[in-house]
């Protein structure tokens, strides 16, 4: 066995693109990196906050929906699990 990959259940197929962008990545997260390396402080994102904070006071659903994951941190899933058991137990199980 050479090449493992063809024995894994994909037939071969890649995820990765063939054309020249690959669209598992962001393309536009070099450009956002670079802006941060180069223009981001405090102030700004003081000022950032200050306005989606305005905004969410303001009723916009989405801006308070942001704020609050940043402020309270997004909520965890949730599941509920609900148990039915089968009542037709051996009787020996009463004694212990």
């Amino acid at each position: 066995m050479a090449d493992g990959r063809k024995n894994n259940g994909n037939k071969g197929h890649s995820t990765k693109s063939k054309k020249g962008t690959d669209k598992r990545t962001n393309p536009n997260k070099k450009l956002l990196d670079q802006y941060i390396e180069q223009d981001f402080d405090y102030e700004k994102l003081s000022k950032l906050m200050k306005k989606l904070y305005q905004d969410a006071i303001g009723g916009d659903v989405k801006s308070a929906s942001l704020f609050l994951a940043y402020i309270l941190g997004k909520p965890k899933e949730t599941k509920d699990i609900e148990v039915k058991l089968n009542k037709n137990f051996p009787e020996w199980l009463d004694e212990c």
